[in-house]
């Protein structure tokens, strides 16, 4: 894919006006624009002025702003999706409105969709990937597209979990005979369980203990059901409107040890998500992950939830 070989497509279910002409940043577009945390990103993007906020991308186009000039707060163009994604022209509306990075927190087979719109689009288009829940597949087909495209995806893009994944891995490699249990708790419409961020605990904590063979994970505990010395509990709470919490328990030798996360607002995934964006912005194609983000220090604004 070269910016030089961007092709001209008309899309007339688009409604597009040129709000940002004037203003230099990351040309930026959301799926899932009006969904919890396609908010929180709208809200977020408009006030870096290292991004663009251009295209977003919905299946409820009225609960987005509508295209204004001048305005601050609509995107250059709304999207809608009503059935497929793949039935949305959406790569022509990529290279149409010239986008650098598309940011995506939607539902795994969506999300597919996106993502080889923008494998497919004639532009240089990256992609910053919140979903979770993929299948062995589906997470195939992210690293195939990957070949062509720079893709950043992330469990969650809180600088304070990346700070809690190195604890954990540090803690279990020093106390390798502990029992661990892991337990996270989100919001009622939360769809997959364990959340894609405890699965990835779970992952550094196998990591971390570095034996021959895999612990079991036990999901919940019922009946007459002894803990073994090879397992590690899950749990999954939903409930409310939780942004997000997550807990690794540890016990052994007369102690506990407790490790916690939690997430005040989803604002602190938007502001870590268009920090990625900001970030992966004209890179070579390959799998990044947030670790390379903190690393690199960016950190576009700081947040603050009272904004």
């Amino acid at each position: 894919m070269s910016n030089t070989e961007t092709n001209s497509h008309k899309d007339s279910t688009n409604t597009t006006v040129s709000n940002s002409s004037t203003q230099p940043g990351v040309r930026l577009a959301i799926t899932g624009a009006s969904g919890r945390m396609g908010t929180e990103l709208r809200s977020m993007a408009n006030e870096k002025t290292a991004i663009e906020f251009v295209l977003a991308i919905t299946q409820t186009p009225d609960s987005v702003p509508a295209p204004k000039p001048d305005s601050v707060d609509a995107p250059d163009a709304i999207i809608p999706v009503s059935g497929e994604p793949s039935e949305t022209g959406l790569e022509g509306s990529l290279e149409t409105h010239n986008i650098d990075v598309l940011v995506d927190f939607t539902t795994p087979d969506a999300s597919i969709e996106y993502l080889d719109a923008v494998d497919t689009a004639n532009v240089d288009v990256a992609a910053i990937v919140g979903t979770t829940g993929y299948d062995d597949a589906q997470r195939s087909m992210i690293s195939s597209f990957a070949e062509t495209t720079p893709i950043l995806k992330a469990s969650n893009f809180s600088r304070g979990i990346a700070a809690l994944r190195r604890a954990v891995s540090e803690v279990v490699s020093t106390l390798p005979s502990y029992d661990i249990e892991v337990t996270e708790t989100h919001h009622n419409g939360k769809r997959d369980a364990p959340s894609g961020t405890a699965v990835t605990i779970l992952d550094d904590i196998e990591s971390a203990q570095n034996n021959s063979e895999s612990s079991t994970h036990v999901h919940g505990r019922v009946g007459d059901a002894p803990r073994h010395e090879s397992e590690i509990g899950v749990h999954a709470r939903r409930a409310g409107d939780i942004a997000g919490k997550h807990e690794v328990l540890m016990a052994g030798g007369d102690e506990v040890l407790e490790l916690t996360h939690r997430a005040g607002s989803r604002g602190i995934f938007a502001a870590g998500a268009l920090d990625a964006a900001v970030w992966i912005a004209g890179r070579s194609p390959g799998e990044y992950d947030f670790d390379a983000v903190l690393d690199a220090g960016t950190d576009t604004t700081e947040y603050n939830e009272d904004s």
